[in-house]
């Protein structure tokens, strides 16, 4: 596994100015040179000036190819000869060894392998494109990468359609550059595979059975933890690639098409089960609370019987669905 090393380079300033002073110098060498083989065609003098310019001339051209930019949120990557020096991340203009190769090379793998093997194993009219050359510079900012819709199963076998976003920056440039081959691609396949692995390991909802607890974590119902256990998942697998997870959040949830009518039904009945409940529990004590007020002092005497058709009365008239109709009795309680 790569290590990313800092390394420091020059201010390119002070080398430009050196080698503008070095091309002044350079041009009143060849006038001097010039100067000498025309006044005396086998001057020593004149031809060691000419070849001292030529060599001064091959320096300067060498040395300007040494500059280079690095922006705010950029990193630069030095190899010089196929060998790791270290990576550059001062911002500004530098200067720095004009052999540190400005590009690593083709990575000569194909995009994908649906672009190379399609329908019967045949292979596509058209050759897959390779992908070019990374450049030495690397981006360290923050990156967004907004998931495609995922159809998978949950831990209870249902069908969800899944997506996240994942915000994420190159944290180590040689393990980036070095020890994966593309590492974009390599973040989205991962980001991927962790939403898989995550959604099958959590119910999306309570079933609502005996033996279910309110205590088990769901995809619908803990989003924090199941965010939380994401980007866990996210950061163990994207160490290797020398990137870093800032945040993992889910963006989309829902039952597939083909069961979410029969789950949203069972969901209707479910609602409705809860607020019969609610409503029992509170005429119940509604009852209570009558039949106890009306017996206090002895004012009404009311034996079991009459007791229990007053509250049968009163449940049938608390838990109805629709509207009570009274009916006066104008004749004798007995």
């Amino acid at each position: 596994m790569s290590v990313e090393k800092e390394r420091r380079v020059a201010s390119g300033w002070p080398v430009l100015a050196l080698l503008i002073a070095a091309t002044i110098a350079d041009v009143a060498l060849y006038g001097a040179s010039i100067g000498a083989l025309v006044a005396d065609e086998e001057s020593a003098f004149g031809a060691g000036t000419l070849v001292a310019a030529v060599v001064v001339t091959c320096l300067v051209v060498v040395g300007f190819a040494g500059f280079f930019t690095i922006q705010p949120g950029q990193a630069r990557v030095c190899v010089l000869f196929g060998k790791y020096e270290g990576t550059v991340r001062q911002e500004g203009f530098c200067w720095a060894n004009p052999f540190y190769s400005r590009s690593l090379g083709d990575g000569g793998a194909p995009e994908s392998l649906a672009e190379v093997v399609q329908g019967n194993g045949k292979k596509p009219d058209a050759e897959p494109n390779l992908p070019k050359g990374s450049s030495a510079t690397v981006s360290v900012r923050a990156r967004t990468l907004n998931g495609d819709r995922l159809k998978v199963n949950d831990r209870m076998g249902n069908p969800i359609e899944i997506a996240d976003v994942v915000v994420w920056h190159v944290e180590d440039t040689a393990k980036a550059l070095f020890d994966v081959d593309d590492y974009p691609r390599y973040v989205a396949l991962q980001a991927e595979t962790a939403l898989r692995h995550v959604a099958s390991i959590y119910p999306y909802d309570h079933t609502g059975d005996s033996s279910d607890s309110d205590e088990v974590i769901t995809l619908r119902a803990n989003i924090e933890t199941v965010s939380d256990t994401l980007r866990e998942e996210l950061a163990h697998r994207l160490a290797p690639a020398g990137v870093a997870v800032d945040d993992a959040r889910l963006t989309h949830l829902a039952y597939a098409p083909e069961i979410a009518q029969a789950m949203l039904r069972r969901q209707q009945a479910e609602a409705v089960i809860a607020a019969r409940r609610k409503i029992v529990e509170g005429a119940v004590s509604m009852v209570e609370m009558a039949v106890d007020q009306l017996s206090v002092g002895g004012t009404i005497d009311l034996d079991d019987e009459r007791r229990a058709a007053m509250a049968s009365n009163l449940m049938v008239v608390l838990c109805g669905d629709s509207e009570a109709q009274p009916i006066v009795n104008a004749g004798s309680l007995y």
